[in-house]
């Protein structure tokens, strides 16, 4: 058990099984992206363990950017987004590939779809190191998920509580 502020957490998933999933997706992708150059879209602040460790095991040519997006206040969505950092990056034409660190409620990334959308690419994929599909709110295509876990707060590999736990190398769940 550790203490991140005033919560609790357990262990959910482990380094090595986060390890072992993420080299997995990796080949998946390689394979789906074979011959083509996509552009990875890392949502900060919490997918960017995720995406370190997968992007290195992609052997593709490849390019990376970055945007923030936010919708959690402490350890509940709130049911809004707001953009931070946009995407400055054209993407007309291009294979993206979006990579998050977990889709809950869905509404996050619906809104981050129908902007990319907007921008006309030439294929939107989704890979996600956490899904909870007992949150969905709206419905989202996810090509690529690490792990589906139950509907429940969880820290680690890039999540956090009140900014607290990303440097965590295994995910745990609130006790």
């Amino acid at each position: 058990m550790i203490n991140i502020l005033d919560k609790k957490f357990v262990p959910l998933i482990t380094t090595e099984a986060i390890e072992t999933r993420i080299t997995a997706l990796a080949k998946e992708i390689s394979t789906d992206y074979k011959g083509r150059c996509p552009l990875f879209i890392v949502v900060l602040n919490g997918a960017f363990l995720f995406a370190s460790e997968l992007v290195k095991r992609i052997p593709l040519s490849c390019e990376i950017t970055f945007i923030r997006l936010a919708s959690y206040s402490q350890t509940q969505s709130s049911g809004s987004v707001r953009e931070i950092i946009g995407l400055n990056d054209s993407i007309e034409g291009r294979d993206i590939i979006i990579i998050e660190d977990i889709v809950d409620t869905g509404l996050t990334m619906a809104q981050l779809l129908r902007q990319i959308n907007e921008l006309s690419p030439a294929s939107v994929a989704i890979a996600t190191l956490l899904h909870k599909p007992e949150a969905l709110k709206t419905p989202v295509d996810i090509r690529y998920t690490g792990f589906n876990i139950d509907n429940k707060f969880v820290v680690g590999y890039g999540l956090d509580y009140d900014g607290m736990g990303r440097n965590l190398d295994a995910i745990y769940v609130l006790a």
